[in-house]
């Protein structure tokens, strides 16, 4: 992916310094792009315990946590940094024009690069989680020790692969503009939890789609993917599938707790958004098979 010498994202900020993360409770809710699923996987590659992680799904009321002052944070100076805020900026490039050519304006979320612990609209980010997005104040959130986890636990390697991550995420924010996070949002407690783990897979599945949807305008409009990287990005979403993080995780399969959607969803979803570049055949919720 030639990355390099594109522009930079002033929606980013690298709060990797700051301390003002610590002594949060959790609460809240975010989407995750591996949500219950790395949240499981935590306690085996990580040893964090599991429970501590899905509090910032599972926990909390409706209404946002009160955050905790973090002190200044700057733009990344590191590559990894900088890689992080070029791949936002091409989302806010191809988003933006994709919103202006139906006459609307895009409001680009914000992302802040975390270390360890981070305080939140939804509650306190933990890095165990993966990255994640948070409605409540419209940003997205990592911690880039994940992309080692991505590379060397979960066989995912490759700049792409990483990229893929980020518009993901940035799915989940088109998601919360266009009232899909809200109406899931309401069936909390009015259905069971079966339900809501089903409604959960659509609304991940739709966020990898509109990743390819990203991806699709992306080499149109830059020509900046190199052989391979449509492959490492398809990696990526076949080994964070719920079913290969369960076997990988306790040997074995439980596909009504799926949250995420299985390695083949995840990957049929994203090439599906890639091969159309068009959000409306991204209608997870109308669909008979995902």
């Amino acid at each position: 992916m030639k990355w390099e010498g594109q522009r930079e994202s002033d929606n980013v900020q690298d709060a990797r310094n700051s301390s003002g993360g610590r002594g949060l409770p959790i609460g809240g809710r975010g989407i995750g792009i591996g949500g219950v699923a790395i949240a499981l996987l935590a306690s085996w590659v990580l040893g964090v315990n599991p429970l501590t992680v899905l509090g910032l799904l599972q926990g909390g009321g409706g209404a946002p946590l009160p955050q905790a002052a973090p002190t200044a944070t700057a733009p990344p100076q590191d590559a990894a940094g900088r890689f992080v805020s070029v791949v936002l900026a091409d989302t806010e490039d191809v988003w933006g024009a994709y919103f202006q050519r139906s006459g609307q304006q895009y409001p680009a979320p914000q992302l802040v690069i975390f270390r360890g612990r981070y305080p939140t609209a939804c509650g306190a980010g933990e890095a165990a989680m993966g990255p994640f997005y948070c409605p409540a104040d419209r940003k997205v959130y990592i911690d880039l020790s994940f992309y080692d986890t991505l590379r060397e636990r979960l066989g995912a390697p490759g700049d792409f692969a990483q990229a893929y991550v980020i518009a993901h995420e940035v799915g989940h924010h088109l998601q919360n503009l266009m009232g899909t996070t809200e109406k899931l949002d309401r069936a909390r407690g009015r259905v069971s939890e079966r339900e809501m783990n089903a409604m959960s897979v659509r609304l991940e599945l739709q966020a990898d789609c509109y990743a390819g949807v990203w991806a699709n305008h992306s080499q149109r409009g830059k020509g900046w993917l190199e052989q391979g990287d449509i492959e490492e990005a398809l990696n990526a979403a076949a080994q964070i599938g719920d079913d290969t993080l369960q076997k990988r995780s306790s040997g074995s399969i439980v596909p009504e707790s799926f949250t995420h959607g299985s390695s083949a969803q995840r990957t049929r979803w994203f090439k599906r958004g890639l091969e159309a570049g068009d959000l409306k055949v991204c209608d997870t919720f109308s669909a008979t098979a995902l």
